[in-house]
């Protein structure tokens, strides 16, 4: 059997676990922490590939192994390689307190609505997406992907992080900072989870299921449950249409430039991704900003015409909707071509708009569909009967990034 042994922010690991191990593998600060039995071998973790050949030659000859661990090892942990490499029933898991765990005690927050994601070896945008989404998001962090990394990515949103370094050790410390000064530090290498919180939305509801990312219970709302001006929303019919194509997912940016009421926004941000509004008009983004509190999600705001106010984001999104149908469209539709690492949206009212837009696509390396959405919803007469009254129609083009013109790849 290899025992894999959790340590760190829970209770000391004793004599006991390591006795008659002949290999024992782990971090430099666990082996220290430990007394390893006469003649095993040590073998401090770096490069995880050559550890786990050292544990294949061990186990071939079935002799104990110890593996040491931070945490749980089963939760973003080494249990994976190890299982996926030589199977879950040679392995004796004893967890130890998740960092995760033993960060939010520490805070005196519950952690069952917390979206959890690791940036450790990864891409750290997914991180600050989920971030930028969620009241209470638990970030396990690498090289790369720190507390001032991820402040830096942060500044502009108002969370606070708290910064959760060597748990379970005398060198403990646990901080809580504004992103701006999470980014002017060196934190060093002891830093075990940031927690990212929104203070005003940290304490939510009592929940039945863990996870702070969930499906809402519909989508494609009616016009009704958002505030607009004179009828000028994405209608329903349309935007149902517009989301499927757009697939907001957690992790992932999304963009609605001429957000108008921020209808596409909001029901993007209810579906777990993060998402940046663009509105011209002052109004607008008031109401872009309404809309999206009355339904408890965050929304970036950005107040400014495209496509030149889009220079100004510094985030790539990987899905864009583009609302209107002005002169300048086949301009807005280029510069979210240029920016979008997956797909873009295009609604227009006007037939002429079409092609420009479409030209727009397909010149930027865009696959191109469409359609034209009509639609007729019942409406009640007098005398109890029911006709049907005819939406305005609406086209709507999609575009998905080949694989030639993926981001960082010439034609």
């Amino acid at each position: 059997m290899i025992t894999v042994v959790g340590m760190g922010a829970g209770a000391p690991v004793g004599d006991e676990v390591t006795a008659g191990a002949e290999l024992v593998v782990g971090g430099r600060r666990h082996l220290d922490a430990v007394r390893l039995p006469a003649g095993a071998e040590r073998v401090v973790l770096g490069p995880l590939a050559p550890a786990l050949d050292t544990v294949g030659k061990y186990v071939a000859e079935e002799r104990p192994v110890v593996v040491l661990a931070s945490g749980d090892p089963g939760f973003f942990g080494i249990v994976r390689a190890l299982a996926e490499r030589f199977g879950p029933e040679r392995l004796d898991v004893r967890p130890g307190v998740s960092s995760v765990s033993a960060a939010f005690a520490r805070t005196g927050l519950t952690w069952d609505d917390a979206v959890v994601v690791s940036a450790h070896g990864r891409d750290p945008r997914t991180a600050v997406n989920l971030c930028r989404a969620h009241p209470k998001v638990a970030v396990l962090t690498g090289p790369g992907a720190g507390p001032a990394e991820l402040g830096a990515a942060l500044r502009d949103t108002g969370r606070v992080l708290v910064v959760a370094s060597a748990l379970g050790s005398a060198e403990e410390r646990v901080e809580r900072v504004t992103p701006a000064e999470a980014a002017a530090r060196d934190w060093g290498a002891a830093v075990n989870v940031v927690l990212c919180l929104d203070e005003a939305r940290a304490l939510g509801p009592v929940r039945t299921v863990a996870g702070g990312v969930g499906r809402p219970a519909g989508w494609a709302l009616d016009e009704a449950e958002f505030d607009h001006r004179d009828s000028m929303i994405t209608k329903f019919e349309v935007r149902a249409l517009a989301l499927a194509r757009l697939g907001p997912r957690p992790g992932e940016l999304v963009w609605d430039v001429g957000a108008g009421s921020g209808s596409v926004a909001v029901e993007c941000a209810r579906l777990g991704a993060a998402v940046t509004a663009v509105e011209k008009a002052a109004d607008g983004v008031e109401r872009v900003r309404a809309n999206a509190a009355a339904h408890g999600v965050d929304v970036r705001v950005v107040h400014g015409a495209a496509p030149d106010v889009l220079a100004g984001l510094d985030e790539e999104p990987d899905a864009v909707f583009v609302g209107g149908g002005g002169r300048e469209l086949p301009a807005v539709v280029t510069a979210c071509a240029r920016r979008a690492r997956r797909t873009v949206v295009v609604a227009m009212a006007a037939l002429d708009r079409v092609p420009a837009a479409r030209a727009a696509l397909t010149d930027a390396g865009f696959s191109c569909d469409g359609v034209l959405v009509q639609s007729s919803r019942l409406a009640p007469l007098p005398g109890d009967v029911t006709r049907l009254a005819a939406t305005n129609p609406v086209f709507l083009l999609w575009g998905v990034r080949l694989p030639a013109h993926k981001e960082g790849v010439d034609e």
